[in-house]
């Protein structure tokens, strides 16, 4: 016989795919997505290239919103069929289709988990690349070594997610990690993701660099902005710019260090300051380092003109006690912890090796408007 918890289990999938329906309000999209292929037949429409290729990017968003969950709406009645099926069947069909049903429901209660992940990524920059930023805090080679670390875990990461991630620039530490590092992490909703491990981390060990092993604390800070795309217009005057070429160092290989193509760029008005060192050439470092600029100044941009931005840099603040998001603590227990939303693991070795989709989907689930409407409340 079937499990009761399976029946319970099919009705909370239900429950929270009609909240999620709800939240993305998906009748009317339906409504628009009619409305926006009608306005493609219409005569005239392709007269204007640019005026059409934004209608068909809007009209893909809803789709791509939209449509999944409407379909997944619809394969629930695929689950009463066999709850019907089992019910009228012999003995033996009872417990074939009892299984099938409960196989089908977890792994429907899978995909449904992925999709109000997917819901909750709606940000204008959301599905755009992200450019992210390892800073390591006060601490000399402790947090050097952290932040080397850090590197490697969100390599690790956006290896699992199927993420391409691009060295943009490292600076090695004076005696061991990194001091700073910034990478491209390029793949869909790469920024929706990346955004919420913006802030500092904190970690707690035994010190391999201290010959007493003590226990020694150490902080990180993440910077993540949207990689922006050419729909967005930033100028920047010639004027405002300071310009410096220097030779590479650090990860490249030897072609990369023996020329003068590491480029760095100085906003002089902001004081906002980028490099750029992966690539061989001097020019394609420069046109990175550029985009990565105005990606900088239009998140200030926005930062300014909207309070609301205030919670993404107010997160990350100072380098050091009272500021962090996030504690690893490998000494004197294992214990890895998301101050902001409580979820925590003792996994921590599974955690640095890049597991850390857990601490992701909690913020994204905490953030979404959903949390804060009773109405459309889901059921965790």
């Amino acid at each position: 016989m079937i499990a009761p918890e399976t029946f319970d289990q099919i009705d909370n999938i239900k429950k929270r795919a009609g909240h999620l329906w709800k939240f993305l309000d998906g009748e009317q999209k339906l409504r628009e997505i009619e409305a926006f292929e009608a306005q493609m037949g219409a005569p005239g429409f392709w007269d204007n290239n640019e005026r059409a290729q934004k209608h068909i990017g809007k009209l893909n968003g809803l789709k791509r919103a939209v449509l999944p969950v409407n379909a997944f709406v619809k394969r629930l009645g695929d689950l009463d069929a066999l709850r019907e099926l089992m019910d009228a069947g012999t003995a033996d069909e009872q417990a074939e289709f009892g299984a099938e049903l409960t196989t089908q429901a977890a792994t429907m209660l899978g995909e449904l988990d992925a999709l109000e992940i997917g819901a909750f990524l709606t940000g204008q920059f959301d599905r755009n690349n992200a450019i992210f930023s390892i800073q390591a805090g006060a601490g000399g080679t402790e947090s050097n070594d952290w932040a080397d670390m850090m590197f490697r875990m969100y390599s690790r990461w956006a290896e699992r997610r199927g993420f391409e991630t691009e060295l943009m620039d490292v600076q090695p530490g004076d005696t061991a990690g990194i001091s700073k590092a910034t990478i491209l992490i390029k793949g869909e909703n790469a920024y929706g993701y990346c955004k919420a491990e913006r802030g500092v981390h904190r970690l707690v060990r035994i010190s391999p660099f201290d010959s007493n092993a003590r226990r020694h604390t150490s902080f990180c800070a993440v910077d993540v902005i949207a990689e922006i795309t050419d729909e967005i217009k930033i100028e920047i005057p010639e004027t405002e710019l300071r310009i410096d070429v220097y030779r590479s160092s650090g990860k490249g290989g030897q072609g990369v260090n023996t020329t003068d193509s590491a480029v760095r760029i100085t906003h002089i008005p902001t004081g906002t300051v980028v490099v750029c060192q992966n690539e061989r050439s001097q020019i394609k470092n420069k046109a990175a380092a550029m985009n990565v600029l105005k990606a900088r100044l239009y998140e200030k941009r926005q930062d300014e003109q909207r309070s609301e931005m205030e919670k993404f840099y107010g997160e990350k603040g100072e380098i050091g006690w009272g500021a962090q998001i996030r504690s690893y603590v490998l000494q004197p227990y294992q214990m890895v912890k998301d101050l902001r939303t409580g979820a925590s693991t003792s996994d921590t070795q599974g955690v640095l090796d890049g597991d850390i989709d857990r601490f992701i989907t909690a913020w994204l689930r905490a953030g979404c408007p959903r949390h804060r409407n009773k109405d459309i409340q889901m059921e965790e």
